[in-house]
C-alpha cells in the first residue's frame, strides 16, 4: 500500500526561490513539503553566486600579492606567492557548507518537511518522489535553470561548464572561455588573476552585450591590462587536437590552443526531467508564463525564479517565493518591483538598476542623464581604484529618478542605495540633499545627483 503524504503547499526545488517560499510559508503556519534532488540552496549556493564570489576573492588576493612582488606604490614588498588551489577550493566549500546547513536548519525550525529526491509530477495536485506520493492544494515550481550546452562542444574532459570551473582540482595552462557574458567574464578574470592564460571567444561584437558600451568600457580596459585575449564576433565550431576552432564574420578560421574550454553561453529554465509537460502549462519562450502573482495557466500551480524566465536572479526568485507564500496564506500581493538590481562581479564591478538612458529615450521620456567619475572620489583613490563612474537617469520635468548605473570597485554594494531610491520614488533633490558619509564610494551617488541638478561640487 503506497503511503500518501498530504500537505497544503508542495514546493519542487530548494534553491533561493523554493527555500525562501518554504521558510515564509512555515512562518505563516502553512503545512509545507519541499522536494530537492540535489543540495539545498540550489545553483546559487552550491555552484553559482556564492562559490563564484569566493573564487573571485581568492583570485583577487593572489593577484594583489603578486603585484607586491614588483614595485608596489604602497611600499609593500613580498617574495613570489604560491597558490595551493586545493586549499582554496576547500575554503570555498566550507562557506558553501555553512550556508547550506544554515538553510536546512531554518527549514527545520519553521516546520518544513524536506524530502530529498527527484519529483515526478502526476497532475496539478500530486507528485511522486521515489515511489512515495505527495498530494497538495498548491504546487509551487521552483526548479531553476541549467547551463546552456553547445552541440559542437559536448561537456566532458577538457570541455567544462561553470560547475567544474568553480571546483578545479588543478589549474589549466590556457583556459578558453566561450561566451563574453557575466558568467564567462567573472570566471575568466578570476582564472587570469590566478595566473592562468585566458582567452575569451564571443559571438557578438563586444563583451557583456546586455550592458551598454560606455558602462562596459572600463571592464574591456581591465581585460586588456590583465592580458586576457578577446576574440569578438567569432562563432565556435568545435574542439579538436587540443585546439578550439572558431570562425569570424568574414569566414576566417581561428585556432586557439587550449587545455581547457569553459562553455558559458547562458542559462535556460529547467523544464525537463520532472514530467512538467503533463500539465500542459502555457509557456513564454523557454520559460513558464506567469502573471503578476506568479500563477501559471493552471489554478493553484505557481512558478517562480529562473523557471519563470528573465531576469534570472536569485534575489528576484527570493522575493517571488516570499510573495507566493503570503498569497497562499490569504494576503493580497502582486510582484511589481520598481526595479531589480543586476550586478556583475567582474573587475571592475557593474551595477544596473532601473532604466538606462537608452531605454528611457526608447520610451520617449525626456530625461537628464548625469555621471560622476570615481577619479574625483577620495575613497576610490585610497582603494587604488580610480576607474569607473556612477550614472543617474531622471525625468527632466519632475526630477523623478528612473535608473542608476555604476562601474567601479565594489559598486555592487551601492546597488542597495540605488534600488531603495527607486522603490521610494526619490527625486534628484532627495539624494542630493541627503548628507553622505565622507570618505565613502557612496559620495559619488550624491555627487551624481548634484551634477544632474547642475550643482556638482567636486568636478
Amino acid at each position: 500500500m503506497q503511503q500518501i503524504i498530504n500537505t497544503t503547499l508542495l514546493i519542487i526545488g530548494g534553491g533561493p526561490g523554493g527555500y525562501i517560499a518554504a521558510i515564509r510559508a512555515g512562518q505563516l503556519g502553512i503545512p509545507t513539503v519541499l522536494v530537492e534532488g540535489q543540495a539545498l540552496g540550489g545553483t546559487c549556493l552550491n555552484i553559482g553566486c556564492i562559490p563564484s564570489k569566493a573564487l573571485i576573492h581568492v583570485a583577487e588576493q593572489f593577484h594583489q600579492t603578486c603585484q607586491h612582488t614588483e614595485q608596489s606604490a604602497l611600499g609593500i614588498s613580498v617574495s613570489a606567492p604560491r597558490l595551493d588551489i586545493t586549499r582554496s577550493v576547500a575554503w570555498k566549500d566550507g562557506i558553501v557548507d555553512r550556508l547550506t546547513s544554515g538553510v536546512a536548519a531554518l527549514l527545520k525550525k519553521n516546520g518544513v518537511t524536506v524530502i530529498h529526491g527527484w519529483a515526478k509530477i502526476l497532475d496539478g495536485k500530486s507528485v511522486e518522489v521515489d515511489g512515495q506520493r505527495i498530494q497538495c492544494d498548491h504546487l509551487l515550481l521552483a526548479t531553476g535553470s541549467s547551463s546552456v550546452e553547445l552541440p559542437m562542444l559536448p561537456l566532458g574532459g577538457p570541455i567544462i561548464s561553470s560547475t567544474e570551473a568553480l571546483a578545479p582540482k588543478a589549474l589549466p595552462k590556457h583556459l578558453v572561455v566561450v561566451g563574453g557574458g557575466y558568467i564567462g567574464l567573472e570566471l575568466g578574470i578570476a582564472y587570469r588573476k590566478l595566473g592562468v592564460q585566458v582567452s575569451v571567444v564571443e559571438a557578438r561584437e563586444r563583451i557583456l552585450p546586455t550592458y551598454d558600451a560606455e558602462l562596459t568600457a572600463p571592464v574591456a580596459e581591465s581585460l586588456k591590462k590583465l592580458g586576457v585575449s578577446l576574440h569578438l564576433g567569432h562563432s565556435v565550431e568545435g574542439y579538436e587536437n587540443g585546439c578550439l576552432l572558431a570562425r569570424d564574420g568574414q569566414g576566417q578560421q581561428l585556432r586557439v590552443e587550449a587545455d581547457q574550454v569553459l562553455v558559458a553561453v547562458g542559462r535556460r529554465p529547467r523544464t525537463q526531467g520532472f514530467n512538467l509537460e503533463s500539465l500542459g502549462l502555457q509557456m513564454k519562450g523557454a520559460a513558464l508564463a506567469v502573471d503578476e502573482r506568479c500563477q501559471t495557466s493552471m489554478r493553484n500551480v505557481w512558478a517562480i525564479g529562473d523557471l519563470a524566465g528573465e531576469p534570472m536572479l536569485a534575489h528576484r526568485a527570493m522575493a517571488q517565493g516570499e510573495m507566493v507564500a503570503e498569497l497562499i496564506a490569504g494576503h493580497t500581493r502582486r510582484f511589481e518591483p520598481t526595479a531589480i538590481a543586476a550586478v556583475c562581479f567582474t573587475d571592475p564591478e557593474l551595477v544596473v538598476v532601473g532604466k538606462t538612458p537608452e531605454q528611457a529615450s526608447e520610451q520617449g521620456l525626456d530625461c537628464i542623464v548625469a555621471q560622476f567619475p570615481f577619479a574625483a572620489n577620495g575613497r576610490a583613490m585610497t582603494l587604488e581604484s580610480k576607474t569607473g563612474f556612477v550614472r543617474v537617469v531622471a525625468r527632466r520635468d519632475n526630477h523623478l529618478i528612473l535608473g542608476w548605473q555604476a562601474v567601479g570597485v565594489a559598486v555592487s554594494e551601492l546597488s542597495t542605495a540605488f534600488a531603495q531610491s527607486l522603490e521610494m520614488g526619490a527625486r534628484l533633490e532627495d539624494i542630493a540633499g541627503t548628507i553622505h558619509a565622507h570618505p565613502t564610494l557612496g559620495e559619488a551617488v550624491q555627487e551624481t545627483a548634484l551634477r544632474a541638478l547642475g550643482q556638482a561640487l567636486h568636478i
